[in-house]
């Protein structure tokens, strides 16, 4: 399946000053302040190229074939047991308190990569893309005061440090769900975790890729939106190409009590490109 380039000249700002509506009739956009790499609300959407939907896994029908990998127990430390996979129809990942990674300061149940029938989808430079699902967090998993990430974007490889993180942490005694351009630095947007809790939400992100790349995060509980905020000018790209992943990855040098057997879903995973 080709992959659509993000347009050069006016086409090009076009799209990137805005986006078409959302499948589900949300209006996204991504900020073009004029001289600024900060945070800002999100403008009103402009006349643009429609994304294309590209990925829509069903869980029943694709399996973890929607994935290009899973990272399972990589170094065996919950032997006999699956921990990512498809429960009542929707993917589904478990992390036992005892689960070690290869690297035994950390736990790491993930799925990385997007797969379209034979197809590797890959979020190249200068590309737009929007990935929307629907996430459940139950009250087992909690914000940590080291690293908690639920999604990140990758360069493949090893030693390849996050671009962009969706983390749980832990404020004092405030514990946060935060969308951070871990390569830039600061948070593209951030809200309190408790009320997110055990229910369904709904993620919807739009990147554009690139060393000054751009990301749009709208978080909504409910039909209301609790985050709709937009970043600039933030570093998406490492070479090669970029690509997502899902699960749990945290470190256990947390405190105990935040650290126990616990697991998160996810359905309806979209993702569009233009």
């Amino acid at each position: 399946m080709a992959i659509l380039p993000v347009p050069h000249g006016r086409a090009r700002r076009a799209v990137l000053g805005s986006l078409a509506l959302a499948a589900v009739g949300t209006p996204i956009a991504l900020a073009r302040a004029a001289a600024s790499a900060g945070t800002t609300t999100a403008g009103k959407p402009a006349a643009g190229k429609a994304p294309k939907l590209v990925w829509s896994p069903s869980p029943l029908v694709d399996g973890l074939n929607a994935f290009e990998g899973v990272e399972d127990d990589r170094a065996h430390t919950d032997p006999h047991a699956k921990h990512i996979y498809v429960k009542n129809g929707v993917y589904h990942w478990d992390m036992p308190r005892r689960e070690r990674d290869t690297s035994h300061d950390r736990q790491r149940n993930e799925v990385k990569g997007m797969r379209s029938g034979r197809t590797m989808l890959t979020m190249g430079n200068g590309e737009t893309w929007r990935i929307t699902y629907d996430l459940f967090i139950p009250s087992t998993l909690h914000g940590t005061s080291h690293f908690t990430h639920i999604h990140q974007l990758k360069r493949p490889g090893p030693g390849s440090a996050p671009l962009v993180t969706m983390s749980l942490r832990r404020n004092g005694k405030t514990e946060e769900l935060a969308l951070r351009s871990f390569a830039s630095g600061g948070d593209i947007g951030a809200t309190a975790l408790a009320p997110l809790r055990d229910h369904w939400i709904s993620v919807d992100i739009t990147y554009l890729i690139g060393n000054k790349g751009a990301a749009h995060f709208i978080l909504t509980d409910g039909g209301k939106t609790v985050i709709d905020r937009a970043r600039t000018g933030i570093d998406i790209w490492l070479g090669d190409r970029i690509r997502p992943k899902w699960g749990i990855y945290r470190s256990v040098m947390s405190a105990p009590a935040d650290l126990g057997d616990t697991w998160m879903e996810i359905r309806n995973f979209k993702a569009y490109t233009s």
